[in-house]
């Protein structure tokens, strides 16, 4: 069996950003070699997520405001009683969940009709990373 690891790191402008990380995974499994198996991707920090949906802008606009609706920014969440102020990004990766993982056939991410792995930032404007582990034969 083969396995390839590698890291992506990001920096976002905002304190909320979702970015599409698909072409960078298909990088990861080409140079893998691996023809069969599976590509783990997971965010490395507890206030980001990752999620596989269609990469149509007003879906992203839609989730975001989704996002915000249920778990809304609020100085008063109780974790905020730590010095932090990212409450509400704790929640938000809750929700979308921090990895995904997608079947390899044939040296090729095996999606579904127009599905794209995301990246989402809940509390950015900071270095963070994520991992993408390939393994397979």
């Amino acid at each position: 069996m083969k396995f390839a690891t590698e890291y992506i790191w990001f920096n976002t402008t905002k304190k909320r950003e979702y970015i599409n990380i698909t072409s960078e995974v298909e990088g990861v499994v080409k140079k893998s070699g691996v023809l069969e198996g599976m590509v783990l991707v997971s965010a490395m920090h507890i206030t980001a997520g990752v999620w596989i949906n269609d990469a149509e802008s007003g879906l992203i606009q839609d989730i975001d405001e989704w996002l915000e609706k249920l778990a809304p920014f609020d100085i008063n969440y109780r974790h905020h009683r730590t010095g932090e102020t990212n409450g509400d990004a704790h929640l938000k990766s809750l929700l979308v969940h921090h990895e995904v993982i997608v079947p390899i056939t044939a040296g090729k991410l095996d999606f579904g009709p127009w599905q794209q792995i995301y990246y989402a930032e809940f509390d950015g404007q900071r270095r963070k990373r994520l991992i993408i582990k390939v393994m397979g034969e």
